[in-house]
């Protein structure tokens, strides 16, 4: 998603060792462009990785030998929230919901039903801007405040988890995490709802590999994930696998 930006910084870095050539002949001119190539490619890794722990340490996946994973859904509360309540109350599945807060005004009984039917409701920022892992680490206080403040307008609840739009962590949104005391969350399973269309091959990417402590991000933003709900479900407990709660899963406090 953000490998346009990678290739810009590419590019810049290029033009930054252009005058140096003058003075780096040769093979010591490429080792410090291997070098700084490379300690970019770190960087830019490590920051799109949650598991690396860099620059903050992110809960991916619950340390277990139970056979339990705990399903969460980004981006709402979104078109398709409702039909995916409908389905977890269906099956009797708790799961969390990481929430947009700019979303929360015109969707505020979906807000209430998923705290009313029993799933937790994390923080995802406010306005999950493009440019939020770029902003100052007190520009992205400010907006995961404006999202706990909706929540705790309309549910009372302040919520005490935070997942990174796009997944991204940088030393600035580490500070602001710390800062606000949430706990950074991340997942195991990474579905691709958002771009894989064929929902049988959807299907069997979240489900081949399960193991015990799966975290799987999906998004009740997409029509393919209500779609394929009913049969995931059905797909994940013919494994033996029992679905938890990401918060109890974890043996963590959902809201401060």
């Amino acid at each position: 998603m953000r490998s346009w930006i990678f290739n810009i910084a590419i590019l810049l870095a290029t033009f930054s060792l252009a005058p140096m050539y003058r003075y780096l002949h040769g093979y010591y001119f490429w080792c410090y462009a291997a070098l700084l190539f490379s300690a970019m490619g770190f960087l830019f890794a490590a920051c799109t990785n949650l598991s690396w722990g860099l620059f903050i340490k992110a809960l991916c996946s619950a340390k277990t030998d139970e056979k339990v994973v705990a399903l969460s859904f980004d981006d709402g509360p979104a078109a398709y929230t409702e039909n995916i309540l409908d389905t977890l109350k269906v099956h009797k599945v708790e799961a969390s919901f990481f929430c947009i807060g700019k979303n929360i005004a015109t969707n505020e009984a979906v807000l209430r039903r998923i705290a009313g039917e029993g799933h937790a409701i994390g923080n995802h920022s406010y306005s999950h801007h493009f440019w939020f892992d770029m902003w100052s680490a007190a520009g992205m206080m400010d907006d995961m405040q404006k999202m706990d403040n909706e929540v705790m307008r309309v549910t009372g609840l302040k919520p005490a988890l935070f997942r990174p739009p796009y997944g991204v962590m940088n030393p600035n949104l580490a500070a602001a995490i710390k800062w606000k005391q949430y706990t950074a969350i991340g997942w195991s399973v990474r579905s691709f709802d958002t771009k894989i269309a064929d929902e049988q091959k959807l299907l069997s990417r979240i489900t081949e590999g399960l193991k015990p402590g799966d975290i799987i991000l999906l998004h009740d933003s997409m029509a393919i994930t209500a779609a394929i709900l009913p049969e995931l479900i059905g797909r994940i407990r013919s494994k033996g696998f029992n679905i938890n709660r990401l918060d109890k899963m974890l043996n963590i406090a959902p809201y401060a």
